[in-house]
């Protein structure tokens, strides 16, 4: 009994500081998008723009997750939003409960990005939830990883999953998430539905 209340006051400033982290990405989103010299969206485009929309800060969408690597990995043509088709690597997969609903995502490596600097570790998770078309952007959303995040336990936190770039501007191509890696449960955080006049 005397470990219950180290334990609850470690969640709590992992959570605070969890909080913190969210609160200066989202702030600097939101600005990024919102400023003419730094916005992905052309001078039309942002015509129509309100501003970025969030879900509440959620914990309950931090998750405990498994992964487990594939070595040899298939190679695929991922469709995108355009006729381009970049080639990606499945990487590995991660299960995890959310909801009560155990899930599976499959975690790529983009074939062509890992030979340029920068992005060597770099790892992809695309998906779809719940709430696409109605509470968030119906194409997906996304999750940025590292190599270096990845562990047989780690933790997934969707607070951070934001838009694909074309959401806001016809001039991109983006990813369209794999039918696999539907989540069966609604995700209500990172960036919501893209506000527009």
């Amino acid at each position: 009994m005397k470990f219950i209340f180290p334990f609850f006051l470690l969640v709590f400033a992992q959570t605070a500081q969890g909080q913190k982290d969210w609160q200066h990405w989202s702030d600097s989103l939101r600005t990024t998008y919102a400023n003419p010299e730094t916005t992905i969206m052309s001078a039309k485009e942002m015509e129509g723009f309100k501003g970025l929309i969030f879900f509440p800060y959620n914990p309950v969408s931090i998750v405990k997750a498994r992964f487990k690597r594939v070595k040899k990995g298939r190679e695929f043509m991922m469709k995108t939003s355009t006729e381009r088709t970049p080639v990606y690597k499945v990487y590995g997969i991660l299960t995890f409960t959310l909801d009560g609903k155990k899930q599976k995502l499959e975690l790529y490596q983009n074939v062509d990005a890992k030979r340029k600097p920068g992005y060597e570790d770099y790892l992809f998770l695309p998906f779809t939830d719940e709430t696409g078309g109605t509470e968030s952007y119906g194409g997906g959303r996304y999750l940025d990883l590292r190599i270096s995040d990845v562990k047989k336990e780690m933790t997934l936190d969707f607070n951070f999953c934001y838009n694909p770039y074309c959401a806001y501007s016809a001039k991109y191509s983006c990813p369209v998430p794999p039918a696999q890696n539907h989540i069966t449960a609604p995700v209500r955080a990172g960036v919501a539905y893209e506000q527009k006049q």
